[in-house]
């Protein structure tokens, strides 16, 4: 069954601006998706995997990498020097479900070969077949704590390191993190939370037009998915050249020192700990500028991308009740005032 398309989803405006903006702009860190059951986490991320145009890479590599310039962590392409064909392949958007063992993460010893040939072969895991690509976790916030440290140690340096059965190897794994999950379920730690760039707050539609345009959608994809898909290919190839523009865009955009002081404003009237709220606000807004076709980040970049990019990286405050999101949007009123 085809996946249901991206430009088909209802409302959730916020998670798809998020989606889009990783997909142009890989290093703002990922995006995390919080909110109800049945609102479409799920749908939207796996949509997006079916939206994005294909990448080119090595033939033969398992991790894929790029033609013109290999990781230097890769085994395959250090053991093959010289010119290297190259073929295009689809990004991919690897499942980690939560209960996965280390060794099918991380990779382990290829046991059919070792005892069959007598040979020690890496089988490489889900953090292999994610490099440049995505890595989705449904109900992040009950991923085990071992894998969560796991996940910590690899999203910060870009590598993982195998060290077991006899075998010692690094591979690339640089993978944009996508999560989702219901907060009623429990929280996510902090050391992880803080690694994802954005994070977006999804609610289950209060008005009836939006419900009812939500179910026709859904119960016209189930009744004829391949008709539905098809009648919705040149919106999704409108949202695909509109990905590749902006990619094309992003280096030469420029980020005035104006943008930058709203930005410090904004952390410093939040009260962020460190510099990375100013980083993702920058280059969040920056992607996000590149999406309209601007030539350069503006005010309304700010303002628009600043709930996901900051909601998460708040200070509990026991004398302010209110929730993240009003924090931030009365934060703008003061800064933008």
């Amino acid at each position: 069954m085809p996946t249901f398309p991206f430009s088909a989803i209802v409302a959730q405006d916020e998670m798809r601006q998020a989606l889009l903006i990783a997909a142009v702009d890989p290093s703002i860190g990922g995006v995390l998706v919080f909110g109800d059951r049945g609102t479409g986490k799920s749908t939207a991320i796996r949509a997006l995997a079916a939206l994005l145009p294909p990448m080119r890479a090595v033939v033969g590599c398992p991790y894929r990498c790029d033609p013109d310039s290999p990781a230097e962590s890769c085994p395959h392409c250090a053991a093959t020097p010289g010119p290297r064909k190259s073929h295009k392949t689809a990004v991919p958007v690897v499942d980690l479900p939560l209960g996965a063992t280390e060794d099918r993460v991380v990779g382990t010893l290829d046991l059919e070969r070792a005892l069959g040939a007598g040979v020690k072969a890496f089988e490489p895991g889900l953090l292999a077949r994610a490099n440049r690509g995505f890595l989705y976790i449904d109900e992040v916030n009950l991923l085990e704590d071992h894998l969560v440290d796991l996940l910590l140690d690899v999203a910060a340096s870009g590598i993982n390191t195998v060290e077991r059965e006899g075998l010692s190897l690094r591979h690339p794994a640089k993978f944009v993190l996508v999560g989702s999950g219901n907060p009623e379920e429990g929280e996510l730690r902090p050391q992880l939370l803080d690694r994802f760039g954005l994070a977006c707050e999804v609610a289950t539609p209060r008005d009836i037009a939006t419900r009812i345009a939500v179910v026709r959608a859904r119960d016209a994809y189930e009744r004829d998915p391949e008709g539905f898909c098809a009648a919705r290919e040149r919106d999704e190839a409108a949202i695909r050249k509109k990905i590749l523009l902006a990619r094309e865009r992003l280096p030469g955009l420029t980020v005035p020192d104006s943008a930058l002081e709203r930005a410090a404003q904004l952390c410093l009237a939040l009260g962020t700990d460190g510099l990375r709220g100013e980083l993702t606000l920058m280059r969040t807004a920056r992607a996000l500028a590149a999406l309209d076709g601007a030539g350069s980040v503006t005010d309304d970049h700010i303002r628009r991308v600043a709930p996901a990019a900051l909601r998460h990286r708040l200070r509990r405050n026991p004398l302010d009740e209110s929730g993240s999101t009003a924090r931030v949007e009365r934060a703008l009123a003061e800064v933008f005032s």
